[in-house]
């Protein structure tokens, strides 16, 4: 037996005393009421925030949407299966927020940003909210920088600059996912990452995006963020200011990010099914009061900062589809209002075999001239305005029985020029390709060719221009602008290379 002295024993309450950290922890708890179609009304949640995570006693995740006078409704980002009324939640006090990290280039990520590719977690020591405020009107400088798509059609009418927000636009079917996709090659080698957020797409469409992305190099700098057909309305609706976010970290590490929403109509329709459940009232065509609000959110986040911020960029285009060619209805005019000019793509083009099937009398970028390069600027001011008067003409010419020689020269012409923005998948021209071009088409040099003959004729002159002429290259490349001395080897070019090339039809 072992005799403890009355000292030691005070010695050591007395230590345990000092030792002793009083910590109180509160915790902000309620009760579920009712549970349902992922939506939960929660009692006794005092003081919980809009957007808030809130942890249910089973581990599911959900947000605070509605917040009513006697209890909460909270919007689960699982199934919420195994929620049941009278189950405790705890309000955490965080704000929906996701990792960043360049670890997640290459990567396919969900709306919380959980790697779906099989490929492992990814390590991240950063986070971001995925809702944070726009840059002000100081932090921002006007959009001036061209972001080189590859696509004649819009380099040379429609010109899209870095930290602008462009749509587009068009029913089923007519090539946007294309449009956008073919715009990622010419963006290798320029400090830019992609961010493809997929919100209600097909499965295999993601897939085929990945694919495509991967055989053309430009996974490497890509991030894709995919909820797909089969995920909630709860898991829909956060994917583009996950993406906002994971570009909005490249923004302000002074890098070029390019962002493409595909497509706001669906997270339009998932941020309406997750209004009518919790009885939001209803507005135009059921969508929500705010839909315009949701969708201004992320879009307005797309800047070009300041020098002092580093000049980094975030260039949106957003992608609404329309049904039937409606741009009038409720969606897509509220895109239009936000962003910063359309591309509509239309299917009577489409269903003609032209690709890309753009509409360039009526898309239009505001940005204008002010992001085009100089060269582009010199040789496409008439394009745009010849191919919208063709089509004016083209549609009057239809009654008309006898038409004069210069209306004839003038659809004769248009029809060529109507050629000129037509390229395969994926093939992105350099400028001083598609500069060849669109002098080729705006300086009469077609007119002496057959329709059929014109695409051919484009594709050979460019590579006699490479091998015969790198001259021309040489001079246009480095200064983007398009000088007397590039035009002389470029004329030359043309002549020499529509002599043989009429001389080689002739023979067959």
């Amino acid at each position: 037996m072992v005799n403890t002295r009355p000292d030691e024993i005070s010695s050591i309450i007395l230590g345990q005393i000092e030792q002793y950290d009083q910590e109180v922890k509160v915790f902000n708890t309620g009760t579920v009421l009712q549970v349902g179609d992922g939506i939960a009304r929660i009692h006794g949640l005092d003081g919980v925030m809009a957007g808030e995570l809130v942890e249910f006693e089973d581990g599911t995740v959900g947000t605070a949407l509605n917040l009513e006078s006697d209890n909460a409704g909270a919007v689960s980002t699982g199934d919420g299966l195994a929620t049941q009324e009278g189950s405790s939640v705890k309000a955490t006090g965080k704000i929906a927020q996701i990792p960043v990290s360049d670890a997640y280039l290459g990567r396919v990520v969900n709306a919380p940003a959980q790697p779906i590719d099989g490929k492992g977690r990814t390590a991240a020591s950063e986070s971001r909210l995925i809702e944070s405020p726009a840059p002000g009107t100081i932090s921002r400088r006007s959009v001036y920088e061209p972001m080189q798509t590859g696509l004649i059609a819009i380099d040379s009418t429609i010109p899209i600059g870095r930290g602008q927000r462009e749509l587009v636009i068009g029913d089923r079917q007519t090539g946007k996912t294309a449009v956008a996709t073919d715009t990622i090659p010419n963006q290798r080698g320029q400090n830019a990452i992609r961010v493809h957020v997929a919100i209600g797409q097909k499965a295999s469409s993601v897939a085929q995006v990945v694919n495509t992305s991967e055989e053309r190099g430009a996974m490497e700098y890509t991030i894709v963020v995919a909820e797909t057909a089969n995920s909630p309305a709860t898991s829909q609706y956060p994917a583009p200011y996950t993406g906002a976010a994971s570009a909005e970290y490249s923004m302000y590490r002074k890098q070029h990010a390019l962002i493409i929403y595909d497509d706001l109509s669906k997270q339009a329709q998932a941020h309406r099914q997750m209004s009518l459940l919790p009885r939001r009232p209803p507005g135009r065509e059921a969508y929500p009061g705010d839909v315009l609000h949701s969708h201004s959110r992320p879009l307005e986040r797309a800047a070009k900062l300041s020098s002092q911020l580093g000049e980094g960029s975030m260039t949106a285009l957003p992608i609404v589809e329309t049904q039937a060619g409606d741009v009038p209805a409720y969606i897509p005019t509220n895109v239009i209002s936000i962003t910063d000019g359309q591309i509509f793509l239309s299917a009577d083009l489409s269903n003609a075999g032209v690709r890309p099937a753009i509409n360039v009398g009526i898309s239009v970028s505001r940005a204008g001239s002010a992001a085009q390069i100089k060269a582009m600027k010199q040789v496409a001011g008439k394009l745009k305005l010849e191919l919208a008067q063709f089509a004016e003409l083209e549609a009057s010419a239809q009654s008309a029985s006898d038409l004069d020689k210069a209306t004839r020269n003038q659809l004769a012409r248009g029809q060529r020029l109507r050629e000129l923005p037509k390229q395969s998948q994926p093939a992105p021209l350099s400028v001083e390709e598609q500069v060849a071009t669109t002098h080729a088409g705006v300086s009469g040099c077609l007119d002496v060719l057959d329709i059929g003959q014109v695409q051919g004729f484009l594709v050979q002159l460019r590579e006699y221009l490479i091998t015969n002429k790198p001259d021309f290259a040489e001079i246009t490349r480095p200064t983007k602008t398009f000088t007397e001395r590039a035009e002389i080897p470029l004329k030359e070019a043309i002549k020499e290379h529509t002599e043989s090339f009429l001389l080689l039809q002739k023979q067959i």
